[in-house]
């Protein structure tokens, strides 16, 4: 009888799961997609977009769920591949709808059920076998991260080409927003005919270094401009004051030519 159970096993197992794989495409888990190996329906692999409002918010996370030939009678194995934050990868996860726990197991329990059950405790903070502890800062940081690193997996590119192109126009929007924020450059600006002060100037409007000796060109610039200012207007006071004199000169010389006559 036992042989005849193990043979029977797998058609069973078969079976339940393409019923499961009908339900999910006609009422889809929200924030989820789950595809199984076509060599192999007993492996599945899901997706997680990260859920508004919550640190992995923009990260797609990637897993799989492994059936035993038992199933629905046995609980499945669940794993996370992608880092994550929350969860040990390619490690099993302890969760009450995992093989960890086959007395609490419900056959009744669907994939999606596992799917919803597993999200749920995603993005909650009780410890258990296969998580682990980081800031929600970390998490943010492995969201963004999340993109370029599934792309680089050969299962996850096969089995989600939807999510894939999802991804790559995610990035090619950042990859814009970024060139726009970058600053502009500025005209050169030469003062005083000295291009030494405007590379210096430019330098400090776009964000670069300050000079050689931690100078400061704006204020510099403004120090050249005020002496240019002073040296002009000095100038101009000694031509008034030679004018004023070759005048005085000029009628002191006249007066005394006509005292002789």
């Amino acid at each position: 009888m036992s042989n005849t159970g193990n043979k029977r096993a797998p058609t069973t197992a078969t079976q339940r799961l393409k019923q499961d794989y009908l339900r999910i495409k006609k009422d889809p888990v929200p924030y989820i997609c789950a595809e199984p190996l076509p060599s192999n329906i007993l492996e599945w692999h899901y997706v997680v977009r990260g859920p508004e409002k919550t640190p992995y918010e923009g990260g797609y996370y990637h897993g799989k769920l492994i059936f035993p030939r038992e199933f629905p009678f046995k609980p499945p194995s669940i794993y996370m591949i992608t880092p994550n934050g929350r969860f040990k990868c390619n490690t099993r996860l302890c969760l009450s709808i995992t093989d960890f726990h086959p007395d609490t197991w419900n056959p009744a329990w669907s994939v999606s059920t596992i799917l919803t059950g597993l999200l749920s405790f995603m993005v909650e903070k009780g410890p258990t076998l296969g998580s682990i502890e980081t800031s929600d800062y970390t998490k943010r940081q492995l969201s963004a991260q999340s993109l370029a690193f599934n792309l680089k997996d050969k299962v996850f590119c096969e089995l989600f080409p939807d999510v894939v192109e999802e991804i790559r126009q995610k990035q090619k929007a950042q990859e814009e927003l970024s060139v726009r924020s970058q600053p502009l450059p500025l005209p050169d600006v030469v003062p005083d005919g000295d291009p030494q002060h405007a590379h210096y100037g430019l330098q400090a409007l776009n964000g670069g270094p300050a000079p050689v000796g931690g100078a400061n060109p704006a204020p510099g610039l403004q120090q050249a401009n005020r002496n240019h200012g002073l040296l002009g207007g000095a100038l101009a006071n000694l031509f008034v004051i030679v004018g004023f004199a070759a005048f005085a000169y000029t009628v002191k010389y006249v007066l005394r030519s006509i005292a002789q006559e």
